[in-house]
């Protein structure tokens, strides 16, 4: 594992326009035509330490949020080659096991995460109703072994102040979590 940060990218960048499968329904996922909801976009894979530490906070953060006009997708981008861990059958089994139901999309060619300038697993990003990204960083300032409390503090405040059309504080931390696997 390489510690890595996000590179942050540039806030009113518009949603990336792409397509890919869904694994938990073997379905293509577009969002091409998404629109009148805001977006949270999360890279992530099965097997990075970053990520599993958030699962409980990410689920909880979906259960709040789902229903009130905020939509989420994850999305892994590994190279499933060397790193089996994050195959496609193995992501489905894991939201499965965690309950969690959104859309687990696979990457893999890994343009999508070039278009998120994604570096690192996690990596969160929010768009307004409008496809314009309003947040991008972290969840919040705890990290496996830190011994802090796992709060989604950082995506938590992002998403209410865009839900109740406040301004999102533009001090925005970059995500840090174990490098994407490339190809």
């Amino acid at each position: 594992m390489a510690l890595t940060y996000s590179k942050m990218l540039d806030l009113e960048t518009e949603l990336p326009r792409f397509e890919l499968p869904n694994v938990m329904n073997d379905s293509i996922y577009s969002t091409l035509n998404l629109k009148d909801s805001s977006t949270v976009v999360m890279i992530i894979c099965n097997h990075c330490p970053y990520v599993i530490h958030y699962h409980d906070e990410i689920k909880r953060i979906i259960n709040s949020y789902s229903n009130k006009n905020i939509r989420f997708i994850a999305i892994s981008s590994n190279d499933i080659i060397n790193y089996p861990d994050d195959s496609p059958d193995k992501m489905k089994k894991l939201f499965n096991d965690l309950g969690i139901s959104i859309p687990y999309l696979y990457d893999e060619n890994q343009d999508v995460a070039k278009m998120f300038k994604a570096e690192c697993t996690p990596e969160f990003y929010l768009f307004n109703n409008k496809n314009k990204l309003v947040y991008r960083g972290r969840l919040d300032s705890s990290s496996p072994g830190k011994n802090q409390e796992i709060t989604g503090k950082d995506l938590r405040d992002s998403i209410e102040a865009c839900l109740n059309n406040k301004k999102i504080d533009q001090k925005q931390f970059p995500s840090m979590g174990c490098n994407i696997k490339w190809k």
